[in-house]
């Protein structure tokens, strides 16, 4: 399946005269065995309750399972990305984990209780956002929120600015070892005109943010679905990488936060 949308996906950018210089692909489908994987590629160790807001995210569907990260929106939401939930049956949300095996305590719900976007489109990546509904939980240093921009007329662009991400799993493209611990990179933002140079415009639309892969850094897979915060405010969902692998230095693709707030409000009350 993972070939023919990559083949798909070349015929529709050549027919549309925008063909990318690299394929896109989703960080969870770098792995076709059911195994938790993925990482920020060469990034730094998170210390306890540095990152409070991102929980782990363990889908099972049909036949296989899957591993994604999320954030804390509210103490019954949980936002993350639509190619994480598609398929999924269930997932048990890891709360408070630095090392990934010892959450503070973990939660299971079925997909009757996310809301995956209604428009999500694999082959393009469009609208690539799904709200995971969760038992209220009590808020801690180990365990709270991260604040949503608030709703405004116009929306920073945050292109040079300094972007924080997370998420646990592989050290690099060839390691089969999966990360004891949660690890995080300073990211770059920037301008969606340079992104489109290796993606192309098909994939990176207005409601895309990209980082640039400098230093080998970049999200990998297993980080599906994680959190892009710039002061304290998530403005991305972890959505693609390159398709030939995350150390390559090419930038890295999130759904844009702030294109979607009004989506979040009306399907979970959730707002700034």
């Amino acid at each position: 399946m993972k070939v023919f949308v990559v083949l798909a996906l070349t015929l529709a950018c050549v027919s549309a005269g925008l063909v990318p210089q690299a394929l896109p692909v989703r960080p969870r489908d770098r792995t076709s065995t059911p195994s938790i994987t993925g990482r920020i590629t060469n990034g730094k160790d998170a210390v306890p309750d540095q990152f409070p807001y991102q929980v782990g995210l363990s889908f099972t569907g049909p036949e296989d399972g899957w591993w994604c990260g999320g954030s804390i929106i509210d103490n019954q939401w949980v936002l993350t990305a639509a190619h994480c939930t598609s398929g999924a049956l269930f997932v048990t949300i890891y709360y408070g984990a630095t090392v990934r095996t010892s959450p503070k305590f973990t939660h299971t719900v079925s997909s009757a209780n996310w809301i995956q976007h209604a428009n999500y489109i694999s082959l393009t990546l469009r609208n690539d956002i799904s709200l995971i509904k969760t038992p209220s939980v009590t808020f801690s240093s180990s365990v709270n929120k991260i604040a949503l921009p608030a709703i405004a007329s116009s929306y920073s662009t945050y292109t040079g600015q300094v972007a924080v991400a997370s998420g646990w799993g592989l050290t690099s493209d060839t390691s089969e070892t999966v990360a004891r611990d949660l690890q995080y990179a300073d990211l770059t933002v920037i301008p969606n005109a340079v992104c489109q140079e290796t993606f192309g415009s098909l994939v990176v639309t207005s409601r895309v943010i990209c980082v640039d892969g400098v230093n080998r850094t970049s999200i990998c897979s297993g980080d599906s679905g994680g959190p892009l915060v710039v002061d304290n405010a998530l403005i991305g969902v972890t959505s693609f990488g390159a398709y030939d692998g995350c150390e390559i230095g090419a930038p890295a693709g999130f759904t844009r936060v702030t294109s979607y707030l009004d989506w979040i409000k009306s399907n979970s009350g959730v707002s700034a």
